[in-house]
């Protein structure tokens, strides 16, 4: 579900900045961007409890990726990298949408706060979009490869 929410939340997430950019649909972005935090939530909360209730390395064991390298195995490091970019862009989209809410008015409009928001905003776009690529390459290595 994680893995395929990102297709969706990754495309959504670069047409709501550039609606705000070009269009300046402040109420819009806000709204998208909300929505996209709640989906990623609810998503990856689903994720956690089905990977503390089932696991995951039962089902990755069969990838060649999974012992094959360095010590751990690349399944391992993969899925290393890609919790450092998941748990960085979970910090910093809480960041960004509570400092918005906080700073920005009910109806969204420019303001003095928009430049610091603008900076961090890209950060975190950039991290998701880090967390989606590290993603897609842990499950391609940890169950697509031991699908042949």
């Amino acid at each position: 579900v994680v893995f395929l929410a990102m297709f969706v939340v990754v495309p959504v997430m670069g047409w709501s900045i550039y609606q705000v950019k070009y269009k300046q649909q402040y109420l819009l972005h806000k709204r998208v961007q909300i929505a996209i935090g709640v989906v990623l939530l609810f998503a990856v909360t689903l994720f956690e409890i089905d990977m503390r209730v089932n696991g995951w390395r039962e089902r990755a064991v069969a990838s060649p990726y999974y012992s094959s390298l360095w010590s751990e195995g690349l399944v391992n490091w993969s899925l290393w990298i890609h919790l450092t970019f998941a748990i960085s862009s979970s910090l910093l989209w809480v960041f960004v949408i509570v400092q918005a809410l906080r700073k920005f008015p009910r109806t969204p409009l420019p303001n003095e706060y928009g430049r610091h928001h603008a900076f961090w905003a890209r950060i975190a776009a950039v991290d998701l979009c880090l967390t989606a690529l590290t993603g897609w390459v842990f499950y391609w290595l940890a169950f697509v490869a031991t699908i042949g």
